[in-house]
């Protein structure tokens, strides 16, 4: 049986960070994680600048790394019209396979313990947690739950979401293309869904799209679906027809829930998507994913330090403040999302109303935090 100070089930951007910060803080601190790294995720490869000087006071560098800088946001109803405006903040465009991997590589060498396995099972007992995967057990005393949208872990939890069937599928790919501007995010509609272009380190543009159940399941693959209902939406079709893609096939996702989610579950305090995702239009989950990580670890940090300060104001505190930080972000991104998914509300929204510079930095503005460090 291993003991460490601090366990923490899954090595995305969440578990990650919060192994960094835990880890210079002197804590005893293991992820673990099923892939080993480098990997891709299914991912739209935007982040707001609204957490650099943290990355940097943790001691990790995005642009030094190559991330793209990104300043422009444009956005296009399915019928193609397209409207742009600045980005108040600016972000930048780096792929999963990159960042997690400059973070992994960062929490070794501060002496984070990796385990690459499946975490089956866990359970709280008299102040401590006994965490089971299919070849060793692990005592510890605070768990962080950052296992990302969906696991057979909410299951055993019983988390309500995990009972009930979704109704999202994510699909991810990479492209080459010669005249994508790198400056610029976009998000574009289609029937039934919408989908975010940016660029990644490496050139390669990176296209994630959401798409719901009803729309997808008339056809036979997801390559039948792009061809036939993505790129209904002339700027997509344009740019499907000129880039070649990377990857030999998509990567996919199915029963994604954007469900309201507890940010404590049986003292485990989540993380990331495990405590709530946010709608991908929205384009800031990883930005939210590193800022809940910063929450978490600060609190934990005090509660291994300062006597007196116990598990109990430890979840109450974290819920607290998850919930001042978060919870009104993830509401305008579920309003947002029901708007952008029916047709005649975003023509008419955005003909209307959209060519006003200062509604689009308001709709930016509400789904972007303020700088963290």
């Amino acid at each position: 049986m291993k003991e460490h100070d601090i366990l923490i089930i899954g090595g995305g951007l969440a578990g990650l960070t919060a192994a960094i910060h835990l880890a210079l803080n002197g804590l005893n601190v293991a992820v673990i994680e099923m892939q080993s790294y480098p990997h891709h995720k299914v991912c739209g490869e935007y982040v707001s600048k609204e957490i650099v000087p943290y990355l940097q006071r943790l001691g990790v560098n995005l642009q030094a790394s190559g991330a793209i800088d990104i300043s422009r946001f444009n956005i296009s109803t399915s019928d193609g019209l397209l409207l742009e405006t600045d980005l108040p903040l600016g972000g930048l465009g780096i792929s999963r396979y990159a960042f997690d991997n400059l973070l992994f590589q960062r929490a070794k060498e501060l002496g984070v313990f990796f385990y690459f396995e499946k975490v089956i099972a866990t359970t709280y007992k008299e102040d401590y947690f006994i965490v089971d995967t299919k070849n060793q057990t692990f005592t510890t005393k605070i768990v962080i739950g950052a296992y990302g949208k969906r696991s057979v872990l909410d299951k055993n939890l019983n988390r309500p979401f995990s009972k009930q069937k979704q109704s999202w599928l994510a699909v991810k790919a990479h492209y080459r293309i010669s005249d994508f501007p790198s400056e610029l995010v976009a998000l574009h509609n289609f029937k039934g869904g919408y989908g975010g272009l940016s660029q990644t380190e490496t050139g390669a543009i990176n296209f994630c799209y959401l798409a719901h159940y009803k729309s997808f399941k008339k056809y036979k693959d997801v390559h039948s679906f792009t061809k036939k209902v993505v790129a209904e939406n002339p700027l997509l079709k344009d740019f499907l027809h000129k880039a070649q893609p990377v990857f030999e096939t998509p990567l996919t996702i199915a029963q994604i829930s954007f469900d309201n989610k507890d940010s404590v579950v049986d003292h485990i305090l989540m993380c990331g998507d495990t405590a709530g995702l946010i709608h991908p239009l929205c384009g800031n989950g990883m930005a939210m994913a590193i800022h809940s990580a910063k929450i978490a670890s600060e609190l934990i940090v005090r509660f291994f330090d300062e006597k007196g300060y116990g598990r109990s104001a430890l979840e109450q505190d974290y819920k607290k403040a998850w919930s001042i930080v978060f919870s009104r972000r993830l509401w305008f991104g579920r309003q947002l999302q029901k708007i952008l998914m029916n047709d005649r509300l975003v023509s008419f929204g955005l003909k209307s109303f959209g060519r006003s510079n200062s509604i689009l930095k308001f709709i930016i503005s509400k789904t972007h935090g303020e700088l963290i460090s």
